[in-house]
């Protein structure tokens, strides 16, 4: 059963890797709308995000367009952290290089942090690129936490159909998967290390 569930990873990885080479300097110029939702299919069932642009605006376009371009096709909940985060991304290095390559300004924190709500995770200035959490729980916390020179997270998005599924999503790995350099330079050990990781099997834009 193991080895059975570790060939479809391996498919899937493969599928992947095949569609997601295609990258165009101009999505990156796309400006989402005023307010749009997202769905995502995963293996643990569908939820739902509602995005008002108002509300942090570079990142609504970077999440519009990473949605609009399939960027979250078969991604990963890597970091499922309980009453915390639930933080998702992809784990192909070389699309991920493309989408980084283009910088995100950084902006205010005009709605926090509340449990169900969405924001880019970072790593300093001007890093809210392509990793995103959904809140667990009310982390006010995160509306003013600095770090290498920028304060707090900036939501724009909240979940309005399906937190029942993400709060299923597996958390036994919790923070261990930080970090670990397969994740992006060798995914098949990276899953075969972590086989309980949830994925994403599509994202795409409702009308």
């Amino acid at each position: 059963m193991r080895q059975a569930f570790l060939g479809i990873w391996l498919i899937i990885l493969s599928v992947s890797c095949a569609h997601k080479e295609n990258f165009n300097i101009a999505w990156t110029r796309e400006q989402a709308p005023e307010h749009f939702t997202a769905k995502f299919e995963t293996i643990k069932g569908d939820f739902e995000v509602e995005v008002t642009r108002k509300l942090s605006p570079k990142a609504a376009d970077r999440f519009y367009q990473l949605v609009k371009h399939q960027y979250f096709d078969d991604g990963i909940f890597y970091r499922v952290v309980p009453g915390f985060v639930a933080q998702f991304g992809n784990t192909d290095a070389s699309l991920m290089e493309h989408w980084r390559a283009v910088k995100i300004p950084d902006e205010p924190v005009i709605s926090g942090n509340q449990k169900g709500s969405m924001s880019f995770a970072r790593a300093g200035k001007e890093t809210r690129d392509l990793e995103l959490f959904i809140n667990l729980n009310d982390n006010a916390v995160l509306d003013t936490l600095p770090f290498e020179g920028v304060k707090g997270f900036p939501s724009f998005g909240r979940v309005t159909r399906g937190m029942d599924v993400v709060e299923k999503l597996y958390s036994g790995y919790a923070e261990s998967t930080m970090d670990d350099p397969d994740m992006y330079t060798n995914r098949a050990v990276f899953y075969q290390k972590y086989p309980k990781l949830d994925l994403i099997k599509k994202a795409y834009l409702i009308e």
